[in-house]
């Protein structure tokens, strides 16, 4: 990774808690060719993957709703949000990634997913790339009731929905997650549902 238009001044921890904060100073050349000197914070929790699960026979799609703390601080009445089933990849690969969290959450085994695509959800401070996928599912893959991980104080609840039931709750407001959104419109877009 170069770039000669970017020179790192100093990299300084702020955090290192749970996942890595960084406040970086830098210099860039601007299109001009004067050099200015910026300072951000950078957060790096690693990347993850994120699914939406259908069924193309009976057009329904699993989504997942639980609290998110930094919705609620934004604003968020209740803190709950609705999303695709989604996970950090840890030191797995983003297929093997999803295809844990899917089980961990939905409790569906799937053993094929499609990637559509990779993201930056938050480039402006997150280094996280999103791998996403479609995965299809049905009844017999149904392995327990999902929820998450006790040990990771996961508290998951799955949602089963008509295809279009969910994609109008795009434009009431009751899906509001960038990587779901992004999902629902490859699916209305590539899958027929």
């Amino acid at each position: 990774m170069y770039n000669p238009e970017i020179k790192i001044q100093k990299t300084e921890l702020l955090s290192n808690n749970k996942y890595l904060l960084n406040k970086v100073t830098f210099d860039y050349k601007k299109n001009d060719n004067s050099w200015i000197t910026q300072k951000r914070e950078v957060y790096d929790r690693g990347n993850g993957a994120a699914i939406l699960l259908y069924n193309s026979e009976n057009k329904n799609i699993i989504l997942t709703r639980q609290f998110r703390l930094p919705t609620y601080l934004n604003g968020n009445k209740n803190g709950m949000l609705i999303e695709a089933c989604a996970g950090l990849l840890d030191l797995d690969e983003p297929e093997q990634c999803i295809i844990r969290e899917t089980e961990e959450e939905t409790g569906y085994r799937i053993t094929k997913v499609q990637k559509v695509m990779e993201a930056y959800m938050s480039p402006g401070v997150l280094t996280e790339i999103l791998y996403l996928f479609v995965g299809e599912y049905n009844e017999s893959m149904k392995v327990n009731d999902g929820g998450g991980l006790e040990e990771e104080q996961e508290n998951i609840e799955v949602l089963e929905m008509k295809y279009e039931q969910a994609y109008a709750m795009i434009a009431t407001g009751e899906i509001t997650d960038a990587k779901t959104i992004l999902l629902l419109q490859y699916a209305k877009i590539n899958l027929g549902l």
